[in-house]
């Protein structure tokens, strides 16, 4: 259990969506692809869905452009939820968006994913398999004040 926080202290450092080789030399790299990346990211966007509440036609979430298996199924997952995603940077004056940043780690034959806004970071331990992925750990929910 205290590996598992630490490892939520530091994936909470990092920013971005990406994948990074390792948090120690002793964590090996764990590439999230095809199942395993769509069954995280729709488990992921279904959270976020509940804390920020449903899409509507004002509702724009900006992400960095990240190529990704998992980004872009983070990315399909929040669009087939019925929000406006947007990679380019290109958002009209008049919308204000929700900043989204992500991350996965791996760590001990699991990975963390980490969604985080300006209002909430959630975060949340997987273990990929051939089928997809399950959870390995409860959602963690980190609420911040307002601006």
């Amino acid at each position: 259990m205290r590996k598992l926080f630490a490892f939520f202290i530091a994936a909470a450092l990092l920013s971005g969506c990406q994948t990074a080789d390792a948090l120690t030399t002793s964590s090996p790299a764990v590439a999230v692809t095809g199942p395993a990346a769509n069954a995280i990211a729709g488990d992921m966007a279904s959270r976020l869905a509940e804390r920020i509440g449903p899409a509507g036609a004002t509702t724009t979430i900006k992400m960095e452009k990240d190529t990704s298996d998992f980004a872009t199924a983070l990315e399909a997952a929040l669009k087939g939820r019925g929000y406006t995603v947007v990679t380019d940077g290109k958002i009209a004056k008049d919308v204000k968006p929700i900043e989204l940043s992500c991350s996965i780690e791996g760590f001990d034959g699991q990975v963390l994913a980490r969604l985080s806004t300006s209002s909430i970071a959630l975060g949340r331990a997987y273990t990929p398999t051939a089928a997809g992925a399950t959870p390995a750990s409860p959602l963690s929910i980190m609420q911040r004040n307002g601006d």
